[in-house]
């Protein structure tokens, strides 16, 4: 790496920081700000809206070009996450998530490559369930120079060597890879089942205020083959992917501190995706919700009273002694659903700027008379050493 381009990276990594953690400082009450690293759900709550557009009211979503950035909204992510697996049967999970931070709602003046008013920041972790072990990295760099940016066709978003990358005109197949010393990614997913459009056709509402909201889209099983190498040993691999695809301007409402967001992907061809929104007293917040995916594709919304959610056990992290639910139970009532949804590895804490628990799990339950398993994904927020 030349120097220019290594103080690219150092200068737009320092100022990503600086902007996250005024935020934290700002949002964060001051048990949070003894722990190394702000908590995930400040980043989202920020009140520095002037000149953003927000997300009022449902859109038409228009394909390939909403794969691609939104720079008029002040936040945005790829994230993408999957459990996989070799011929022997050992079992890998990931999670390659890239965000766009704003810096301004407007460009720069283009008298210099090195402006920019776009930061981007990724997280990509892998979790080896054989060894017991979750490694986890973060990088930041500008929105130029082909440092890190976005686009839609050909759909590519970025951050150094770390990307997702579609075809000429269409997301899929997607190519994701990404690689941290010894640990590293290459992988291709396929469509699997149509786009899901989440809360009211793509609106998801996080709280009574308006434009308190994203725009938000999955996929939610796309098959899935590649390569997971670990300490230099490469495993070919196959399973499942989950993508998840948002964007904003302010997501949280001033009584909130958190979430649990499940992604399930059950053996019978069905996923579910909830998320919990926690209020600050502690319960749930009424715009909690997800949506269940039938094998066929259709959808059916739920609302934050169709779901019950019950923490199993608690889980304290031995490196920020953050305490988190070790496990919970899950039920649909109306479709019958009782699921137990554990983790794979107990310590798949993020410990990052942003601090967060996410990381492979295993689902075992019943459909009616009927045994189902799974898998999934679990990301919990916000659970301190208070």
């Amino acid at each position: 790496m030349n120097r220019g381009r290594r103080y690219g990276v150092w200068a737009g990594g320092l100022l990503a920081a600086l902007i996250i953690g005024l935020i934290g400082y700002r949002l964060l009450q001051p048990s949070s700000q003894s722990t190394r690293g702000v908590a995930v759900s400040s980043a989202l709550g920020g009140d520095d809206n002037a000149g953003y557009q927000r997300a009022y009211m449902p859109r038409p979503f228009e394909f390939p070009a909403d794969h691609g950035p939104h720079p008029e909204f002040r936040n945005e992510w790829w994230y993408a996450t999957g459990n996989l697996a070799d011929a022997a049967g050992r079992q890998f999970g990931y999670q390659l998530t890239l965000f766009r931070i704003a810096l301004s709602p407007t460009a720069p003046p283009a008298d210099s490559p090195w402006r920019a008013n776009q930061v981007y920041m990724g997280h990509f972790a892998l979790t080896d369930v054989a060894d017991n072990r979750h490694y986890h990295f973060e990088r930041f760099s500008r929105g130029a120079l082909d440092l890190a940016g976005a686009q839609a066709t050909p759909f590519r978003v970025w951050l150094e060597n770390w990307a997702l990358t579609g075809a000429e005109a269409d997301l899929f197949p997607l190519r994701i890879r990404a690689r941290e010393g010894d640990i590293a990614l290459d992988l291709t997913l396929d469509a699997g089942k149509p786009v899901v459009l989440q809360g009211d056709r793509g609106l998801s509402q996080k709280s009574a205020e308006a434009g308190n909201a994203s725009y938000y889209y999955s996929h939610t099983r796309m098959p899935t083959q590649g390569t997971v190498t670990v300490g230099g040993r490469n495993f070919t691999v196959s399973g499942a992917s989950w993508l998840d695809r948002e964007w904003s301007t302010s997501a949280l409402g001033s009584d909130q501190s958190g979430w649990d967001w499940f992604a399930l992907q059950l053996d019978d061809g069905r996923e579910l995706m909830f998320y919990r929104l926690r209020r600050k007293d502690g319960g749930m917040d009424s715009f909690s919700t997800g949506v269940l995916v039938k094998a066929d594709g259709q959808t059916r919304r739920l609302r934050w009273n169709d779901v019950e959610l019950q923490p199993l056990g608690q889980w304290v992290s031995p490196h920020t002694r953050d305490r988190y639910p070790a496990g919970w139970r899950l039920r649909l009532p109306a479709e019958k659903l009782d699921l137990t949804v554990t983790p794979k590895v107990a310590d798949q804490e993020m410990r990052l700027t942003v601090r967060y628990w996410e990381g492979a799990v295993a689902v075992n339950g019943r459909a009616g008379d009927r045994a189902v398993g799974g898998q999934g994904y679990l990301e919990m927020t916000r659970y301190d050493h208070r």
